[in-house]
């Protein structure tokens, strides 16, 4: 959908990043530029987007991008790809069976993308082993909903936010993983709308919140068990609801009566005060309009399924579901995870919420024209890798995702992609997991995909190209559906994206005797009809969508009634012990996504938490001797990882936090997922990344030094020091620091200078191991080296701005000598608002001078008046202030 009405065409899109689904107008210029503005019509986000969706404009370049197919690292033609994938996959199938390979896909993928792969796969290879990244995101919440509704069936929608007087938040910090809905909740707690968070973590969603019940790890069921024990006690569950609509209340009561359930009892096992875990009761009680959003924090668990039926089973005893600002709300992580959900892209799922019951499994493949379908589900991502390792898939196929860095104790994972005889990627750029490719397959990135994506609300929107494919690449369902018509297969010669959506549409219709999964009303779309298509929620007909689910007390299951499940509280997959006696819990960041592969190509996004980090409490780190700002060494039995500690009492004592991003690219020896262990809910599927037993000890580096140069080094990778990337506006700002002595000092900086031109302006300090070095070339900044190992190192933000500079001043010179910005000093401490490159201590003078709330420090500072994801961080500050005024402080 484009607007001719200006000089620049005006695109209509939808968000590359979370599952909120907002859109995007995108304003074209020369080349690939482009001005990203959020879309006021679109309904996910009415014009909001955060920090990530804001800056989309700066990672829409070809850099490190694949423009050509290539096989064994040579360039080659796009048939002699499509030939080999075909021929290989065919004689591995041949030889070893249908089970012998395997895709691997993604969020990432468009709907139309996803069908085609699920259809190549489970259709006419016959073999259930597809499964997506999202399992590491949302399996937990798939077999929850099944489980109860009979299918996997999101009740709620975002009006549900809005109207709610109690939202509860189990392990979801929607101020960092989904800012936008955070937002539209904040106007929400103006009218009087209560926040519980339940989160052993006091993040930014926590630290606002009315109650924030910081409970042990893993002791979510216990504490939804107590919930739903004590409504029934005190008379506020709703008896006829569940007379008329569900069943197996009198099991769960049964299975509640086996434990202790007093509020003492609950209290002492989750690690609360006993006067807030009865706070939360009389809140979940007294509040009929109750949102429950879960996220990763409750999926991603050996119990995530239990910790989701717990929480649909308070909904549905107190008949909170199906109404205005009343729902059990599974916020998905991906753009598209609901997409892949819906189209069979989980290796459980057969497609369109048919699974595979032989009535559906026949109806899937009358409707496919393949008799070959599968009749058994594949193996899930962990248990896809493990068996990649042991030889039982010879060939797999990663669709947009990067599992040697994603997917839980990565090393093995690397073990198990170079010991796989045949292996393809599909992407738009260089990965970790492409260096294990025999065959790399140029992808289209989010600015050139064209297609459907579905957001948290069932809400479908369009994603529309901004702008040409680059180079050779390709559609995803194109370069799958050439695959699969060179197997020999027919049915994959779809002329455009449109005829796969339609295709997709009509088999979610197809006999169709119940199903909530229906488009029947998109299954005939002309062409210019999908390119015009507005967001709509499903299911669909007659071209009008279904704001929410269950609205009649009717659920997909036989016999229309919801089920209520009893679960009952375990410990954790491995316990922590002597060795290993605290519990890692790993996620997300505010401004990076997944493996920062996008994001990390926008500086902005960057200065927030520039590099891996590890947050400790403070009681623990004075007893290990790790100090705030140094590196730490963080150990489990799978590997170890170096970060910077994060000394802070918002992290619960015996607990360890650690982002997950950071690959070989940016920080090899700050790789979190290397550190987890592959265990997994017994139903789902879905990894713990929430719990790995782990120690933590000071790194003790003997020195330290930084590098930045005008474009990202190689001669670091594979080095044994522990470095880390972080581009800049004008270069590329590179941090070191290493445990030997000068001769290792020596042999990097031969490594790194090597090749240097122009003058070179040096200072050394042989008593405090000082080494300052800079390269000027026809009066520019081409490279600037610093080390010490005894002394502090100056700020990088002045000397990374002279880059920018198209010639040096004498002063800007002397200063690279001396090491000090020129003239006075200025310190804007760390970053508070990224897209306005505020740091801490303009917030800390605002609240100083008088500001009282976010609003009044944007007033004076800018932040938090663009995208306003830094927003609840601002208020943590004021709050901060509130406690110590007379030293104003900015907490991590």
């Amino acid at each position: 959908m484009a607007d001719g009405s200006t000089s620049l065409k005006t695109v209509k899109t939808t968000c590359a990043y979370c599952g909120v689904g907002c859109g995007v107008t995108g304003a074209v210029g020369q080349g690939r530029s482009v001005s990203i503005a959020g879309d006021v019509l679109h309904p996910a986000n009415l014009g909001r987007l955060c920090s990530k969706g804001s800056a989309l404009g700066a990672t829409v370049g070809l850099e490190g991008r694949l423009l050509e197919p290539t096989i064994n690292g040579k360039a080659a033609t796009w048939n002699e790809a499509t030939a080999l994938v075909a021929k290989r996959f065919r004689d591995t199938i041949a030889r070893h069976g249908r089970d012998s390979v395997a895709f691997y896909v993604s969020g990432q993928l468009l709907t139309e993308d996803y069908y085609v792969a699920n259809k190549l796969m489970k259709g006419f290879i016959g073999s259930g082993n597809i499964d997506t990244n999202s399992r590491l995101c949302m399996g937990s919440a798939v077999a929850a909903h099944k489980q109860a509704f009979g299918a996997d069936l999101v009740p709620g929608c975002y009006e549900d936010l809005d109207l709610a007087d109690l939202v509860v938040f189990s392990g979801h910090n929607a101020a960092w993983t989904h800012p936008v809905l955070f937002r539209r909740m904040e106007q929400a707690r103006a009218r009087g709308q209560k926040h519980v968070v339940i989160d052993p973590r006091r993040t930014d969603t926590g630290e606002g919140a009315d109650l924030h019940l910081a409970i042990a790890p893993q002791s979510d069921v216990r504490l939804w068990n107590g919930l739903l024990a004590d409504l029934i006690r005190r008379g506020a569950i709703d008896r006829g609801y569940i007379t008329r609509h569900v069943n197996n209340f009198e099991q769960v009561m049964a299975k509640l009566a086996e434990g202790d359930q007093s509020s003492s009892a609950v209290a002492a096992d989750c690690g609360v005060a006993e006067v807030d875990l009865l706070t939360f009761y009389d809140l979940f009680a007294a509040n009929p309009r109750t949102v429950s959003l879960f996220s990763m924090g409750a999926n991603q668990s050996a119990q995530g399924v239990a910790k989701g039926l717990s929480i649909i089973n308070a909904h549905l005893a107190t008949g909170r579901i199906g109404k205005p600002g009343a729902c059990p709300f599974s916020i998905t992580g991906q753009p598209n995870a609901m997409g892949g959900r819906e189209t069979g892209g989980m290796a459980n799922t057969l497609a369109g919420h048919m699974d595979f019951a032989p009535e559906d499994r026949d109806r899937v493949a009358r409707f496919w024209g393949a008799p070959d379908t599968a009749r058994a589900p594949g193996l899930k991502a962990v248990e896809m890798f493990e068996a990649v390792r042991d030889g039982r898939i010879q060939a797999i196929w990663v669709m947009a995702t990067n599992p040697a860095v994603s997917l839980p104790d990565s090393g093995a994972i690397r073990e198990a992609l170079a010991a796989c005889p045949f292996v393809v990627v599909s992407d738009c750029v260089d990965t970790d997991t492409t260096a294990f490719a025999d065959v790399k397959l140029p992808a289209l990135a989010w600015g050139e995909k064209d297609g459907t994506v579905t957001n948290s609300e069932r809400r479908i929107s369009r994603q529309r190209a901004l702008f040409p494919a680059p180079g050779q690449a390709r559609a995803d369902w194109k370069i799958v559906a050439d695959v699969a018509t060179a197997m020999g297969f027919d049915g994959f010669g779809w002329a455009s994206n449109a005829g796969v959506f339609r295709e997709w549409a009509r088999l979610t219709a197809y006999e169709n005797d119940g199903r909530l999964l229906n488009l029947s009303g998109l299954s005939a779309l002309t062409p210019e009809a999908y390119n015009e298509l507005l967001p709509i929620q499903w299911p669909v007909r007659d071209g009008k969508g279904a704001q929410r689910l269950f609205v009649d007390g009717r659920f997909q299951t036989p016999d229309g009634r919801a089920r209520m499940v009893p679960v009952e509280p375990k410990g954790p997959a491995e316990a922590v012990g002597d060795a290993f006696p605290m519990s890692l819990n790993t996620g997300r960041i505010r401004d990076q996504w997944h493996t920062m592969t996008r994001t990390g190509l926008a500086p902005d996004l960057c200065r927030h938490a520039p590099e891996p980090y590890v947050e400790i409490h403070p009681d623990d780190a004075l007893a290990l001797g790790v100090k705030d700002g140094a590196l730490a060494r963080v150990t489990t039995a799978r590997a170890e990882a170096v970060a910077v500690a994060k000394v802070s009492d918002r992290q619960r004592r015996g607990s360890l936090f650690m982002p997950m991003h950071w690959t070989d690219a940016f920080a090899p020896s700050g790789r979190a997922n290397a550190l987890v262990a592959p265990n997994v809910d017994p139903t789902s599927g879905q990894p713990e990344f929430k719990h790995t037993p782990a120690r933590v000890r000071p790194y003790r580096e003997t020195w330290k030094g930084f590098f930045l140069s005008r474009s990202v080094l190689t001669s670091l990778v594979g080095a044994d020091l522990v470095w880390r990337r972080i581009p800049q506006d004008a270069c590329q700002q590179h941090e070191f620091a290493g445990r030997g002595d000068a001769v290792e000092r020596d042999a990097l900086r031969k490594a790194l200078t090597k090749g240097l031109a122009g003058e070179l302006v040096t200072y050394e300090d042989p008593a405090t191991g000082a080494r300052r070095m800079a390269w000027v070339e026809n009066g520019r900044l081409v490279a600037v080296l610093y080390m010490t190992t005894t002394g502090r190192l100056p700020p990088r933000d002045w000397l990374a701005e002279l880059f920018a500079e198209e010639t040096l001043s004498p002063e800007a010179r002397s200063a690279l000598l001396f090491g000090r910005r020129p003239g006075a000093s200025v310190d804007s401490g760390p970053i508070v608002c990224a897209c306005l490159k505020v740091g801490a201590k303009a917030v800390d003078a605002a609240i100083a001078a008088g500001a009282d709330s976010p609003d009044a420090v944007g007033a004076v500072t800018g932040a938090g008046t663009n995208c306003g994801s830094c927003r609840p961080e601002i208020a943590r500050m004021i709050k901060t202030f509130a406690v110590t005024p007379k030293e104003p402080v900015h907490v991590g």
